[in-house]
């Protein structure tokens, strides 16, 4: 874990902002980074909100299906020992989740993560719709992941919307879903945390 000051209520996750670009990762560096968890087939939503008011800027997933994946739509999460194509991340690891958590984690900004245990079918569902979806347009991680959702068996109540908070209303107001939030309490500036991050990664590699 990255060595970061944090306090936890209930569990982890945290985020800020919308950006874009396509990319697209060799066959070989995703086959050298596909992770599968024993945990249940699962679909976590994440929504990044700032401590101030408690307004969202960010929507990402979690998905546990044949393998386990990070869908940061019009994310700014890089580095080039990551695997990932057009917003999919490779090898979602709970190291690499942690990552994930701490460079999205600071001072300004907190995260909410609702997790929702789903049938296989419907978590291999969700992990080929992000894999096909393409590179999400600045702005749209709301919409796209929204749009996504709303296809799955069990989340047809899920509502095309632009709005991190609407999109987090209606996935928590599902059956079974369990809800938790993430704090740090370090520096506001991102910059920091993409430095972090790279040291963390690179001491480890």
């Amino acid at each position: 874990m990255i060595s970061r000051r944090a306090f936890v209520i209930g569990a982890p996750l945290l985020a800020a902002g919308c950006g874009a670009e396509a990319v697209w990762a060799p066959d070989d560096m995703v086959a050298r980074n596909i992770y599968r968890d024993d945990g249940p087939p699962r679909i976590t939503l994440m929504t990044m909100k700032a401590v101030s008011n408690g307004q969202g800027a960010h929507s990402a997933l979690i998905i546990n299906a044949s393998q386990r994946v990070i869908w940061d739509p019009a994310g700014t999460f890089k580095h080039p020992s990551i695997a990932e194509r057009n917003d999919v991340i490779f090898g979602a690891t709970p190291r690499l989740e942690q990552f994930y958590i701490s460079y999205h984690s600071r001072a300004t900004f907190y995260t909410t993560i609702m997790d929702r245990d789903v049938p296989t079918s419907v978590a291999e569902s969700a992990l080929n719709a992000v894999m096909a979806y393409g590179a999400v347009p600045k702005a749209n991680c709301s919409r796209s992941t929204s749009m996504i959702l709303r296809q799955l068996p069990g989340f047809e109540s899920i509502r095309v919307t632009y709005f991190p908070n609407n999109l987090e209303e209606r996935f928590g107001s599902l059956p079974g879903v369990a809800t938790r939030d993430y704090y740090e309490d370090d520096s506001a500036d991102k910059s920091v945390a993409a430095a972090e991050l790279d040291a963390a990664i690179r001491a480890r590699e």
